[in-house]
Protein backbone atom coordinates (compact mmCIF):
# COMPACT_ATOMS: atom_id res chain seq x y z
CA UNK A 1 0.00 0.00 0.00
CA UNK A 2 1.45 3.31 -0.85
CA UNK A 3 0.31 5.11 2.49
CA UNK A 4 2.53 2.80 4.75
CA UNK A 5 5.73 4.31 2.36
CA UNK A 6 7.74 6.42 4.24
CA UNK A 7 7.05 9.96 2.68
CA UNK A 8 10.07 11.22 0.62
CA UNK A 9 11.18 15.11 1.27
CA UNK A 10 13.10 16.97 -0.41
CA UNK A 11 17.24 17.70 1.14
CA UNK A 12 18.59 20.72 0.11
CA UNK A 13 15.86 23.60 -0.55
CA UNK A 14 16.91 25.41 2.43
CA UNK A 15 20.44 26.09 1.50
CA UNK A 16 19.20 27.00 -1.77
CA UNK A 17 16.84 29.94 -0.18
CA UNK A 18 19.64 31.18 2.13
CA UNK A 19 22.11 31.79 -1.27
CA UNK A 20 19.33 33.83 -3.19
CA UNK A 21 18.38 35.42 0.16
CA UNK A 22 22.08 36.40 0.69
CA UNK A 23 22.47 37.24 -3.15
CA UNK A 24 19.61 39.85 -2.66
CA UNK A 25 21.08 41.43 0.60
CA UNK A 26 24.66 41.61 -1.08
CA UNK A 27 23.23 43.43 -4.10
CA UNK A 28 21.10 45.85 -2.26
CA UNK A 29 24.31 46.63 0.20
CA UNK A 30 26.20 47.81 -2.78
CA UNK A 31 23.60 49.25 -4.30
CA UNK A 32 23.69 51.32 -0.95
CA UNK A 33 27.47 51.92 -0.90
CA UNK A 34 27.56 53.11 -4.69
CA UNK A 35 24.79 55.53 -3.54
CA UNK A 36 26.58 56.89 -0.51
CA UNK A 37 29.17 57.43 -2.76
CA UNK A 38 27.36 59.56 -5.18
CA UNK A 39 25.92 61.68 -2.21
CA UNK A 40 29.40 62.44 -1.23
CA UNK A 41 30.46 63.50 -4.44
CA UNK A 42 27.60 65.60 -4.88
CA UNK A 43 27.87 67.08 -1.11
CA UNK A 44 31.35 68.27 -2.09
CA UNK A 45 30.16 69.55 -5.63
CA UNK A 46 27.51 72.01 -3.33
CA UNK A 47 30.29 72.85 -0.58
CA UNK A 48 32.62 73.91 -3.52
CA UNK A 49 29.98 75.94 -5.20
CA UNK A 50 28.92 78.01 -1.72
CA UNK A 51 32.15 78.39 -1.64
CA UNK A 52 32.76 79.92 -5.09
CA UNK A 53 29.51 81.93 -4.27
CA UNK A 54 30.93 83.48 -1.37
CA UNK A 55 34.22 84.55 -3.01
CA UNK A 56 32.52 85.61 -5.87
CA UNK A 57 29.98 87.64 -3.89
CA UNK A 58 33.12 88.80 -1.63
CA UNK A 59 35.36 90.69 -4.67
CA UNK A 60 31.91 92.24 -6.04
CA UNK A 61 31.15 93.82 -2.60
CA UNK A 62 34.97 94.65 -2.46
CA UNK A 63 34.32 96.62 -5.96
CA UNK A 64 31.39 98.09 -5.12
CA UNK A 65 32.66 99.77 -1.84
CA UNK A 66 35.93 100.72 -3.40
CA UNK A 67 34.18 101.80 -6.85
CA UNK A 68 36.76 105.08 -7.63
CA UNK A 69 39.62 102.42 -8.03
CA UNK A 70 37.36 100.13 -9.86
CA UNK A 71 39.52 99.61 -12.50
CA UNK A 72 42.96 98.60 -10.62
CA UNK A 73 40.97 95.03 -9.94
CA UNK A 74 41.33 93.82 -13.26
CA UNK A 75 43.33 91.11 -13.53
CA UNK A 76 41.95 89.62 -17.30
CA UNK A 77 41.54 86.37 -17.65
CA UNK A 78 45.59 85.66 -18.40
CA UNK A 79 46.32 86.53 -15.07
CA UNK A 80 43.82 84.96 -12.66
CA UNK A 81 44.61 84.67 -9.04
CA UNK A 82 44.02 81.70 -7.17
CA UNK A 83 45.79 77.94 -6.77
CA UNK A 84 48.73 78.04 -8.64
CA UNK A 85 49.51 81.32 -8.69
CA UNK A 86 51.90 84.08 -6.74
CA UNK A 87 49.26 86.06 -4.95
CA UNK A 88 49.98 90.18 -5.00
CA UNK A 89 52.37 91.44 -2.36
CA UNK A 90 51.67 94.83 -2.26
CA UNK A 91 49.30 96.53 0.19
CA UNK A 92 50.07 99.90 -0.82
CA UNK A 93 46.23 100.62 -2.08
CA UNK A 94 42.90 99.32 -0.74
CA UNK A 95 42.53 97.53 -3.88
CA UNK A 96 46.00 95.63 -3.94
CA UNK A 97 44.63 94.60 -0.29
CA UNK A 98 41.53 93.45 -1.80
CA UNK A 99 43.03 91.30 -4.42
CA UNK A 100 45.80 89.94 -2.00
CA UNK A 101 43.03 89.16 0.62
CA UNK A 102 40.65 87.67 -2.43
CA UNK A 103 43.72 85.39 -4.21
CA UNK A 104 44.61 83.89 -0.80
CA UNK A 105 40.51 82.66 -0.34
CA UNK A 106 41.06 81.30 -3.45
CA UNK A 107 43.97 79.23 -2.83
CA UNK A 108 42.50 78.38 0.51
CA UNK A 109 44.45 79.86 3.11
CA UNK A 110 42.14 80.06 5.84
CA UNK A 111 42.47 76.36 6.76
CA UNK A 112 45.77 74.76 7.11
CA UNK A 113 46.40 70.72 7.01
CA UNK A 114 49.02 69.09 9.44
CA UNK A 115 51.81 69.91 6.79
CA UNK A 116 51.02 73.46 7.04
CA UNK A 117 49.23 73.07 3.31
CA UNK A 118 46.36 75.21 2.35
CA UNK A 119 43.07 72.73 2.33
CA UNK A 120 40.10 75.60 2.75
CA UNK A 121 37.59 76.08 -0.32
CA UNK A 122 38.03 75.32 -3.87
CA UNK A 123 39.69 72.49 -5.89
CA UNK A 124 42.11 74.60 -7.92
CA UNK A 125 40.15 77.76 -7.35
CA UNK A 126 41.25 80.82 -9.75
CA UNK A 127 39.55 84.07 -10.02
CA UNK A 128 39.60 86.54 -12.74
CA UNK A 129 37.98 90.08 -13.20
CA UNK A 130 37.47 91.39 -16.41
CA UNK A 131 36.60 95.17 -17.81
CA UNK A 132 33.23 95.40 -19.74
CA UNK A 133 32.57 98.60 -20.68
CA UNK A 134 31.89 100.12 -17.56
CA UNK A 135 31.24 97.14 -15.97
CA UNK A 136 33.33 94.78 -14.53
CA UNK A 137 32.58 90.72 -14.83
CA UNK A 138 33.92 88.40 -11.84
CA UNK A 139 34.27 85.05 -12.52
CA UNK A 140 35.28 82.13 -9.90
CA UNK A 141 36.27 78.84 -11.82
CA UNK A 142 37.23 76.02 -10.14
CA UNK A 143 37.91 71.97 -10.52
CA UNK A 144 34.75 69.40 -10.84
CA UNK A 145 34.70 65.92 -9.15
CA UNK A 146 32.48 64.70 -12.48
CA UNK A 147 32.41 65.74 -15.90
CA UNK A 148 29.47 67.81 -16.97
CA UNK A 149 28.99 70.16 -19.88
CA UNK A 150 31.77 72.73 -20.53
CA UNK A 151 31.04 76.78 -19.41
CA UNK A 152 30.01 78.91 -22.27
CA UNK A 153 33.06 79.91 -24.71
CA UNK A 154 31.96 83.37 -23.65
CA UNK A 155 33.71 82.83 -19.81
CA UNK A 156 37.04 82.20 -20.47
CA UNK A 157 38.35 82.26 -16.80
CA UNK A 158 40.38 78.34 -15.83
CA UNK A 159 39.92 77.48 -19.87
CA UNK A 160 41.83 74.93 -20.39
CA UNK A 161 42.95 74.53 -16.96
CA UNK A 162 41.15 71.81 -15.83
CA UNK A 163 41.13 68.54 -18.16
CA UNK A 164 42.37 65.77 -17.11
CA UNK A 165 45.41 63.85 -18.98
CA UNK A 166 44.34 61.94 -22.19
CA UNK A 167 41.98 59.13 -21.81
CA UNK A 168 39.61 61.04 -18.87
CA UNK A 169 36.24 61.98 -18.79
CA UNK A 170 37.56 65.71 -17.69
CA UNK A 171 38.28 66.69 -21.29
CA UNK A 172 37.06 70.10 -23.10
CA UNK A 173 36.38 71.91 -20.11
CA UNK A 174 33.61 69.38 -18.48
CA UNK A 175 34.95 69.38 -15.16
CA UNK A 176 35.29 73.28 -14.99
CA UNK A 177 32.88 75.12 -12.44
CA UNK A 178 32.29 78.52 -12.82
CA UNK A 179 30.69 81.29 -11.31
CA UNK A 180 30.06 84.41 -12.90
CA UNK A 181 28.72 88.40 -11.40
CA UNK A 182 28.59 91.53 -13.06
CA UNK A 183 29.24 94.15 -11.01
CA UNK A 184 27.98 97.61 -12.56
CA UNK A 185 30.02 100.92 -10.98
CA UNK A 186 27.81 104.01 -11.47
CA UNK A 187 29.84 107.29 -12.33
CA UNK A 188 28.31 109.47 -9.66
CA UNK A 189 30.59 112.64 -10.45
CA UNK A 190 28.41 115.36 -12.02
Amino acid sequence: MDSARPKAYQHGLLLIEVLVTMIIVVLGLLGLAGLQVQLQKNEVESYQRSQALLLLNDMANRISTNRNMAASYVTGTANPLGAGMTCPTAVGTVAQVDLREWCRGLQGAAEKSAANANVGTLVGGRGCIEAVDQDFLITVAWQGLTPLSQPPDSVACGAGSFNGSTGTACVDDRCRRVVTTLVQVANLTP
